[in-house]
């Protein structure tokens, strides 16, 4: 299945780093989604773009993760030759991971 079908996303950015969160529509969810989505999945994943780290962070009370993406924006909204210079389409890439 697909990410998108138990979780939802949103993403922000600043500089060059982007963050992406994922929360899922149901509790329940919550161990799958710690289960599949790591750190070094959505670096391999997103093995195009993020020229740095991946950080996790999980909030179990949501039921959501918040993962920080370095070097993640081509240099940052200003220097970026991007279409999508804030990022805002990686959660859409995101929830397309097959988990």
């Amino acid at each position: 299945m697909k990410l998108r079908e138990i979780a939802h996303s949103r993403t922000g950015d600043k500089g060059n780093i982007s963050n992406i969160s994922v929360i899922a529509y149901k509790d329940e969810d919550y161990e799958l989604i710690k289960e599949k989505v790591t750190e070094e999945v959505v670096k391999e994943w997103f093995k195009d773009i993020v020229q740095g780290e991946v950080t996790r962070y999980e909030l179990p009370n949501l039921s959501a993760f918040n993962f920080v993406m370095t070097g993640a924006l081509g240099g940052g909204v200003t220097k970026s030759l991007a279409q999508d210079m804030h990022g805002k389409s990686l959660s859409s890439k995101l929830l397309d991971l097959e988990i």
